[in-house]
């Protein structure tokens, strides 16, 4: 799922490289001022933030989280260890993956591709996924306003020796009212499934979730 930079990164030294084209680092957070545009944009233990309108290709980093400002823009976000936030009208134009931390999208956020993790929440506020969503432990909440196109897959857990396997209760997935989800919802493993009055849904396989209505 994520291309670990570290393998990359240790040919570089610890301090941003002159290039005004890439900005890497190993150690260390990294920020790209509000309305600067660069390409990638890695750091092996650190986070990175991406001012508001800035423009980068690819963020990655493996420990620390990530976060692009309102108005900012990036090709793919990839973290292993730590969060990742669009913040409003941020937009990704493929994929948003983690492998353990929470997934935010704020209003008017746009991702293109997927979402994907093994462990941690996802949060869609107002804001529009056009590749679904497929997670393992995850909690999954669709607010009011949200558009998930490509459905939603929760994926069985691989074994209790396994060291990801994490929570063995069930994941929630809530959709609110006024939120949108087309596509197939997949669930290899029991499910809580919360939906809001009026909320239509795609074909459901896999184990049959639990499904309640939301106040």
């Amino acid at each position: 799922m994520i291309r670990y930079a570290a393998t990359l990164l240790f040919a570089y030294s610890a301090v941003v490289l002159g290039s005004s084209e890439e900005m890497h680092r190993v150690n260390g957070s990294l920020s790209v001022d509000p309305g600067q545009q660069v390409g990638d944009v890695s750091t092996v233990n650190g986070s990175i933030t991406v001012g508001s309108r800035a423009r980068v290709d690819g963020a990655e980093t493996v420990n620390g989280s990530i976060r692009l400002d309102a108005g900012a823009a990036a090709r793919a976000v990839e973290t292993v260890n730590g969060s990742i936030t669009i913040a409003e009208d941020g937009t990704v134009t493929e994929g948003v993956e983690a492998v353990n931390g929470k997934v935010r999208l704020a209003r008017g956020a746009r991702v293109g591709g997927a979402l994907e993790n093994v462990n941690g929440e996802f949060r869609i506020e107002g804001a529009f996924v056009g590749g679904g969503i497929r997670t393992m432990n995850g909690d999954i909440h669709v607010g009011t306003g949200s558009r998930v196109e490509g459905g939603i897959h929760v994926e069985k857990t691989q074994g209790r020796n396994w060291p990801w396997q994490g929570r063995e209760d069930p994941p929630r997935i809530t959709i609110e009212s006024g939120a949108v989800v087309t596509g197939p919802l997949r669930f290899e493993r029991e499910v809580d499934l919360y939906v809001g009055e009026g909320v239509t849904l795609g074909p459901v396989s896999g184990v049959e979730p639990r499904r309640h209505a939301l106040p």
